[in-house]
């Protein structure tokens, strides 16, 4: 885009960016401490989720460190999968991959045209072609999308081979690449046991009882690739030097990064919907708006999530025990689950240091929910019959007469024989009892940062209104107590005066109390409904 003979920069969702044509976070800092491990001989794999920016930095890095290294990045994307069924098709595949990322920055020295006059390739002969090139050079290998390539024996051993060489020359008897830097989404360490077990990996005779990582050799990688909020307002200071639209920098900065975390494929979405569908309204609104047009879509990264959860019915179930249910899941990594959710993107640690799981930011979690609530309830029961006008007067939506009528409807809808249904689907049935009544004019969402204290939080914006709901399950009057307090310390969170309390009681008992009347506490008013 031009504007009075200028080029304008565009916000870049597809495939890595490039500074001069995109708006761009600043991600020195990150690119430093890549370097570092670089500096120090490292071997090292960046495992994040789909779209988390990996390819991205990896140009930014060989940009960063082209004075003073050779680099030749390669990438596994779209390679034919024959090259796996052979070693001499990987070998030379390999060789060609080196040599055409070489000549792109150009070092020209033919190691290819040597290897392809060789007969009888194989992880010996490309062991030696890699020392001729290293030798008395630092020569850094960076190797994207290797998860298309991971599951695989013969890659297996090529990381084999990396790793000999590695020690090889820690030891001063060989010379091999300087730094090499593998970017996928699954551990490369595991990958050849998890293929054991599996059965897709059957070990040979002299390796029978040999269950060695290939990539144990590999350094922690620590560095932290999402965005925090100064380094996305860095890239809204471009976008405003460009366009001054008089945004507040910081405040839309702070909402992106509380809805999305910093990751970095939603952030930039976010920014790309304002820029281009929203008539560039930069404001903590316009912040709203474009989640909702996100939530909306189909983009790659949902499908990615969508095929995860119908794959794989212990992750779905996992979520939906910490998502909906509201159990708390201890952040065990070496559990399998806790694992892949944390590779996938879709788990993090609790903020407030607790070692507990969560959903690792509010838009998964809002996907989450709505693929669950389309999922799960499909033919079960459902509270519908109440109307947009039944609750909404001159565009204020009526909390309190929305509890009311979930209440009655819940009450003539349910029984004892129902009880195991609503254990389980209960806080989802409000969900998607309340989302059609908001849809168009309001917005949901969960408070991620507080589902560390309690079941969850869910928070309506409704025209200029906030309604903040706290759901949780009866576990007497004490509990209940607890539970005016922490709605109360979220209330002061949000400086709001009004709460509402939405209980479920499970017990079977015929005479349990059924509640829906306003308290006060502490000076603040809570709209207190037990179900």
């Amino acid at each position: 885009m031009k504007i009075k003979g200028k080029f304008m920069k565009k916000f870049n969702v597809m495939g890595n960016c490039i500074p001069e044509e995109n708006y761009m976070v600043d991600i020195s800092d990150k690119i430093k401490k890549i370097k570092e491990l670089i500096d120090n001989k490292y071997y090292f794999t960046i495992n994040r989720g789909r779209q988390y920016g990996k390819t991205t930095t990896l140009a930014i890095l060989e940009r960063a460190i082209k004075n003073e290294y050779i680099v030749a990045l390669i990438s596994f994307q779209g390679i034919d999968y024959e090259i796996f069924e052979s070693t001499e098709e990987f070998c030379l595949t390999i060789m060609e991959l080196i040599q055409e990322a070489l000549n792109s920055v150009g070092v020209e020295e033919t190691y290819t045209e040597q290897w392809v006059d060789e007969k009888n390739k194989s992880f010996k002969l490309l062991s030696r072609h890699i020392t001729k090139m290293c030798k008395d050079k630092k020569v850094v290998l960076l190797i994207d999308e290797v998860d298309n390539a991971s599951d695989n024996r013969v890659f297996i051993k090529f990381l084999t081979m990396l790793r000999e060489k590695y020690i090889a020359r820690r030891n001063g008897k060989d010379y091999t690449f300087h730094s090499v830097i593998l970017a996928g989404v699954y551990d490369i360490k595991n990958m050849k046991l998890k293929m054991i077990k599996e059965g897709s990996y059957i070990p040979t005779a002299d390796e029978s009882n040999t269950y060695n990582s290939p990539w144990n050799i590999a350094a922690d990688f620590d560095v932290d690739m999402a965005f925090n909020p100064e380094e996305i307002s860095s890239m809204l200071k471009d976008y405003e030097t460009e366009h001054n639209t008089g945004m507040d920098i910081s405040a839309v900065a702070n909402e992106i990064y509380n809805y999305t975390s910093g990751y970095p494929f939603m952030v930039s979405r976010i920014c790309k919907h304002i820029d281009e569908k929203l008539m560039r309204d930069w404001t903590v609104s316009g912040v709203h708006k474009a989640v909702k047009i996100l939530l909306s879509e189909t983009n790659m990264l949902f499908d990615d999530v969508f095929k995860n959860l119908e794959n794989d019915k212990e992750l779905y179930n996992y979520i939906y025990d910490l998502l909906i249910i509201g159990d708390f899941k201890p952040y065990v990594i070496y559990n399998n689950i806790v694992n892949i959710g944390v590779r996938y993107g879709f788990f993090k640690k609790m903020s407030n240091g607790s070692d507990r799981v969560a959903i690792s930011n509010k838009i998964f979690e809002l996907f989450m929910t709505d693929y669950y609530i389309a999922k799960d309830l499909n033919d079960k029961k459902q509270i519908t019959g109440v109307l947009h006008s039944d609750v909404i007067n001159d565009g204020r939506f009526n909390m309190e007469l929305c509890l009311r009528r979930f209440a009655k409807h819940y009450a003539e809808l349910f029984n004892k024989s129902d009880i195991e249904f609503l254990e389980r689907h209960g806080r989802l049935l409000f969900i998607s009892y309340l989302k059609p009544l908001i849809n168009g004019q309001g917005f949901y969402h969960m408070e991620s940062q507080f589902t560390d204290l309690r079941r969850m939080d869910i928070v309506v914006d409704f025209g200029r209104e906030q309604f903040i709901i706290e759901l949780k399950r009866w576990k007497g009057e004490e509990s209940e107590r607890k539970a005016y307090n922490q709605l109360i310390g979220y209330m002061d969170s949000k400086n709001a005066m009004t709460g509402y309390l939405l209980t479920f009681d499970f017990r079977m008992e015929t005479n349990k109390e059924r509640r829906a009347e306003w308290v006060e506490v502490d000076g603040k008013k809570i709209f207190d409904v037990i179900v």
